[in-house]
């Protein structure tokens, strides 16, 4: 794991995107103001090597920078990594971890757009390997990151039929909360018990059967359990249930059928 940075006041983003430098700001009126008018940094995302700030980024933090991405703030790119979102400028001198937000027209969290175009990428990518519970009038689909042994991921469970008879479909990610293996480097038993359910030649009634304490018979096959849960990581779920809307966004935790369907009315 790597160390966790935070940056705090290294640089001041204004709505017009000009940076300052916090030596060029004064105090005046119990207020921070710019001394001088600094000229805006432009900086081309075309010249940004992408491999050397891969290799920085690895060596300085540990992380595996997996993509970079432009944004609208001149001279900070997106890192998409194993670990999740984060920011650096394009030498990779400064890291940022935490939010970013646009003051342009209105008060929008960057990183909140790009996760929710990653969260349905991967949705469509693993689209052929989620168990799905398909409601009879279907009017919203929901993609949940799930696991057998979360409680209010049993619960949700219990209440499909609920769920079902609002028109929403629910289609389920794994995602092991104890891992893919342990410290002797062995799968747990969290990873094996999805990967059956996963596996069975009817993996919805062998959802249900796990979610309720009952057997599910142990099954090996390739099933991309360990992709789902990186996947996860990835896009910023950290327990389930974690509930994927239509348009990216997600909802952390359990929603009842009547406070789910009207989340989704109000989108």
């Amino acid at each position: 794991m790597f160390k966790k940075v935070l940056i705090v006041g290294g640089l001041v983003v204004a709505a017009t995107g000009v940076f300052f430098s916090i030596n060029e700001l004064a105090v005046a009126n119990n207020s921070l103001v710019p001394a001088s008018i600094a000229k805006p940094i432009e900086l081309d995302f075309t010249q940004l090597n992408t491999e050397l700030l891969k290799a920085k980024i690895k060596v300085k933090l540990g992380l595996t920078v997996e993509k970079i991405e432009k944004t609208p703030v001149p001279g900070i790119a997106l890192l998409v990594t194993n670990q999740g979102l984060f920011y650096s400028s394009y030498n990779g001198d400064y890291f940022i971890q935490g939010k970013v937000y646009s003051l342009v027209a209105e008060v929008t969290d960057l990183a909140e757009v790009s996760l929710a175009k990653m969260r349905l990428e991967g949705i469509e990518k693993f689209k052929d390997d989620m168990i799905v519970f398909k409601a009879k009038d279907e009017k919203y689909v929901v993609s949940v990151f799930t696991d057998i042994t979360c409680g209010y991921c049993r619960k949700m469970h219990k209440q499909m039929a609920d769920y079902n008879d609002l028109g929403i479909t629910f289609q389920y990610l794994a995602y092991p909360r104890s891992g893919v293996k342990d410290r002797l480097g062995d799968y747990t038993q969290g990873f094996k018990d999805l990967r059956s359910v996963w596996c069975a030649e009817d993996p919805q009634a062998a959802m249900t059967n796990a979610k309720n304490s009952r057997n599910v018979a142990y099954r090996v096959c390739d099933k991309p359990i360990e992709g789902q849960l990186n996947f996860g990581r990835q896009i910023g779920v950290n327990g389930t249930p974690a509930i994927v809307l239509a348009n990216g966004m997600m909802v952390p935790g359990y929603q009842p059928p009547e406070k789910l369907v009207q989340t989704l009315k109000n989108l």
